[in-house]
């Protein structure tokens, strides 16, 4: 989990400071001041609560992710709105009292057992995403969003720190399974933004279910968190 952390963050940081450092690289460049001012980069935490979930699963209270995001900004006229666009990367963790099966047709997952301990049990789930927003920013340094974000689903997977049930031994088994089916490959949904300067809280809603319908598993995020925007 920290190698694809560290991967999907470098990715990202590399994106966001190609944005920042091109308008430096000469003032014979296309990209002006002006231009520059347009691009917003943020990187925030967030918190998902899990609806619809089946009777007898549980998920923890705080099931913690991260997003990383650059925007381009659009000015509507010379009035205080803006439309932006961009690229982002976001990070959902599902901590329950599930564990990977993987013979199981048509949900890979099964309720963890009274008698296997274990100290972990989670589902990742990085995707790759397109937000748009429609802003608002006053002089006092107040601003709010409103928008919608698509993502595609980039590596999923789970993993595993407990009693070891694949080989029975006694040792504690830390896995990671990668190969984890019958899950929506793309998500959507809308999101709301508001904050003062650098500090903004925010909220997304996903209309999409994790899991595809064959599952009849039909549950999905809310994620509510803040992000620090110094650009």
């Amino acid at each position: 989990m920290k190698i694809l952390k560290h991967s999907l963050i470098s990715l990202a940081a590399a994106a966001l400071c190609i944005l920042i450092i091109v308008p430096h690289t000469g003032r014979a460049q296309v990209v002006n001041e002006s231009t520059k001012k347009r691009i917003s980069i943020g990187v925030g935490a967030f918190t998902d609560f899990w609806l619809k979930t089946p009777d007898g699963m549980k998920t923890r209270t705080i099931n913690q992710g991260i997003n990383v995001f650059g925007t381009y900004n659009l000015p509507l006229g010379k009035s205080n709105f803006s439309f932006a666009i961009g690229l982002s990367i976001s990070i959902h963790n599902l901590y329950w009292n599930y564990r990977f099966q993987a013979d199981s047709l048509n949900f890979q997952f099964v309720k963890i057992e009274d008698d296997l301990g274990y100290n972990r049990s989670k589902l990742t789930l990085p995707y790759v995403e397109i937000p748009i927003e429609f802003r608002l920013k006053t002089k006092s340094k107040f601003s709010m969003g409103v928008g919608f974000k698509v993502g595609y689903m980039v590596y999923a997977h789970a993993k595993w720190v407990g009693d070891d049930y694949l080989f029975n031994s006694n040792n504690t088994l830390k896995a990671s399974f990668k190969d984890i089916k019958n899950l929506e490959k793309f998500a959507y949904g809308p999101t709301l933004r508001f904050g003062y300067r650098w500090f903004h809280v925010t909220g997304y809603y996903s209309l999409s279910s994790v899991f595809q319908k064959g599952t009849k598993v039909d549950m999905y995020p809310i994620s509510v968190g803040f992000v620090l925007m110094p650009f």
